[in-house]
């Protein structure tokens, strides 16, 4: 009878034994704690979209920032530009100024659309990188060259072999290093075509900024407008449009640029130099200027991100379009750009107001 019972005991203890590890496991990995990881999943990925929701929200809020009134006018400077641009009355003139430190701007017609020639690839990069950031392109991302996007023009790509491959980064660094015609088509086609960059444009706020043809476009169809293209740049610089290790890309690229006779050379002209060897006689004097140019004969323009040596930056654009090849237009650029030089002093703040 012992043995019988003890037998039994065993065989009641090991049930019990059992039937606990069988609850633990149908808890852990049953119906219903299935159920409870699904709905935590989806918890997280809704707390992750309203995350992301929240933060467009907030960059599209801090957007508007630079379109309001709260910036006061510099009256001299305008009045300045003006006393250039009455010189020559048959050249349509825009321009733009803008220190975020300061909170003061200038502008002539900076609404106004105009023929962007190549400063368009300005917010093209910006396009660009921002769709790496979503990870909807890759940085190093292979590229293959096809007829249908040779560019004419400034560049190199359109020489090379019909289906070479070149990686994303070496497109968009000549597409504003060389000014790369057939770079920038690459990456238009690349980024979804016309039609979706000319969206994405109106996402981040470029209300007159428009591409209706690949480049070079020597008829000007392409749009923009001065205060686009240095409000473009001043989001940028201050991390509403992109993060810090792409802001730092945009930088990087910007200071590439080749092209130095136009904002650059104004500059110099301001602080009293002129020089072919522009960029080196600009650090001389503690500046630094990030620009892109454009020049399709017709129109000519200039946006830049201009670094003072006190420590402050601050975005000007211009865009001028007159008769063909026209010597007075990328001239007048430089004049313009001339006078911005006394009002990136620190104690310009207020004494150059009116």
């Amino acid at each position: 009878m012992k043995s019988h019972l003890k037998v039994i005991t065993n065989i009641f203890l090991t049930s019990i034994g059992l039937s606990v590890l069988l609850g633990s496991f149908l808890r852990f990995f049953g119906p219903i704690n299935q159920n409870y990881n699904l709905n935590k999943k989806i918890n997280k990925v809704a707390n992750s979209s309203r995350s992301i929701e929240k933060e467009l929200k907030a960059r599209k809020s801090n957007l508007t920032l630079f379109y309001n009134d709260k910036f006061e006018k510099l009256e001299k400077l305008i009045t300045q530009w003006e006393r250039l641009i009455i010189k020559n009355p048959d050249l349509d003139v825009s321009a733009f100024f803008l220190s975020l430190d300061k909170k003061v701007y200038a502008e002539i017609q900076s609404d106004k659309k105009l023929s962007a020639a190549s400063s368009i690839k300005v917010p093209i990069l910006i396009v660009l990188l921002r769709m790496l950031e979503k990870k909807e392109i890759h940085w190093n991302e292979k590229l293959q060259l096809s007829k249908d996007i040779i560019g004419s023009g400034s560049g190199w790509m359109a020489y090379q072999d019909i289906g070479e491959i070149f990686p994303v980064f070496e497109v968009a660094t000549e597409m504003v290093r060389v000014s790369d015609n057939t770079a920038t088509n690459l990456l238009i086609k690349r980024l979804g075509g016309i039609n979706i960059v000319n969206q994405k444009f109106k996402e981040i706020g470029l209300k007159n900024t428009q591409i209706n043809n690949y480049l070079p476009d020597l008829d000007g169809t392409n749009m923009t407008s001065t205060k686009d293209l240095s409000l473009a740049m001043a989001l940028v610089d201050n991390g509403y449009l992109l993060d810090v290790n792409s802001r730092d890309i945009f930088r990087e690229i910007m200071s590439k640029s080749k092209t130095n006779t136009l904002i650059p050379a104004g500059i110099l002209k301001g602080l009293g130099k002129e020089s072919k060897d522009t960029d080196y006689h600009l650090s001389l004097k503690g500046y630094l200027v990030h620009n892109k140019t454009g020049d399709i004969g017709i129109s000519y323009s200039d946006t830049a991100l201009i670094q003072t040596p006190h420590n402050s930056r601050v975005f000007a654009s211009f865009i001028v379009q007159g008769p063909f090849n026209d010597p007075r237009a990328p001239e007048l650029i430089r004049n313009l750009s001339a006078e911005l030089v006394p009002f990136l002093s620190p104690d310009q703040k207020t004494s150059n107001l009116n």
